[in-house]
């Protein structure tokens, strides 16, 4: 791999570890707001129209023609908003309303494994055995951390049909938003440049705030707020402490440092980096809540790490035979005395 490659990896994998380590902080302080009378919609929609305010003044000051930017891909932002970031968190909460919150984070999560077959069915190019390996001990170690294998199982989680329907749905709007943040960057078919990822997130934040806030208003999900104080991390203080901070944290730091971060990577491996997520919203939670991590658990995060290394090696692999095997005649590829081909 070239330098610059490496480097391109290197800060991909930063960004998107780092934007999973704040996407995991949003569960304890929206719980924490929801045992104070909060509504999970409320919660999400305080959290969306707050970090697309954070965004909007962070853009206007870093990018001042993002405005004009998000109009020329109007398109790209609207469904960005709507399908990746309102509707993974409307469908995910649908989800849970109908099965324990660890099924239907699980059924979110198997968002790789959608990313993998819809790349394989598009590219026609099948998945190295390590990638597709690293995608099975991925999920095996998120179901351990979810306690999905542990005692009961899912014969203790309650599922049923329709719940799960809403947990299938909210993993599609996850592998969109993975397939879709690839896109930023570069250069558009007319030879302009291509969307910003600041833009992206700022616009798509907006119009998140917007779905979720509408699908309130219509009565569709519960829509209710309170002024009450919450505890966080055993203190007692003001509501507006979580509103800011999911705010800020797991929404605007989080979904942008996310599109740079899938931008600089293969889609399909940074989607098994966000499986990360969920071993950060574990530990958020102990830090937090106080809420203990099992040597299951522990486990667990052992096996998605060992996961995402098999997954990583599959990738590049697939780099290496890329270059290694150029298209040429099999007549100009040199041999070794022994036959085989060189490396």
């Amino acid at each position: 791999m070239a330098a610059n490659d490496t480097h391109q990896f290197r800060t991909g994998l930063l960004f998107a570890i780092t934007s999973a380590l704040a996407f995991g902080s949003s569960g304890p302080f929206a719980k924490s707001l929801m045992e104070a009378g909060w509504s999970p919609t409320a919660a999400v929609t305080a959290r969306l129209a707050g970090g697309a305010l954070a965004m909007g003044v962070f853009a206007s000051l870093i990018r001042p023609g993002w405005l004009r930017e998000t109009r020329r891909h109007a398109r790209t932002v609207v469904l960005y908003g709507i399908v990746p970031i309102a509707g993974a968190q409307f469908f995910y909460y649908n989800a849970v309303s109908h099965l324990s919150v660890g099924v239907a984070l699980l059924l979110e999560y198997t968002a790789p494994l959608l990313v993998v077959a819809w790349l394989w069915a598009i590219t026609r190019k099948r998945p190295t055995n390590l990638t597709l390996g690293g995608v099975v001990v991925a999920v095996v170690g998120i179901m351990l951390v979810l306690g999905v294998l542990g005692a009961g199982g899912l014969a203790g989680a309650d599922v049923n049909l329709v719940g799960v329907g809403w947990g299938l749905a909210a993993a599609v709007c996850a592998a969109c938003y993975f397939l879709m943040s690839d896109k930023v960057g570069g250069q558009g078919p007319d030879g302009q440049a291509g969307l910003h990822p600041i833009t992206l997130a700022a616009g798509g934040l907006v119009v998140g705030a917007v779905t979720v806030g509408l699908i309130g208003l219509a009565g569709v999900m519960p829509l209710t707020f309170t002024q009450h104080d919450v505890v966080i991390a055993g203190w007692t203080t003001s509501w507006l402490v979580p509103v800011i901070a999911l705010a800020l944290i797991p929404t605007a730091i989080a979904y942008t440092l996310g599109i740079v971060g899938i931008a600089r990577l293969r889609p399909r491996f940074a989607s098994l980096v966000g499986l990360s997520e969920v071993l950060f919203a574990v530990l958020a939670a102990w830090l937090l809540l106080g809420e203990a991590i099992t040597p299951t658990q522990a486990l667990g995060g052992a096996i998605v790490l060992a996961g995402l290394a098999l997954a990583r090696q599959g990738d590049r692999s697939e780099e290496l035979a890329a270059v290694t095997w150029p298209d040429a005649p099999a007549g100009d590829i040199p041999l070794t005395s022994s036959g085989d081909l060189r490396s």
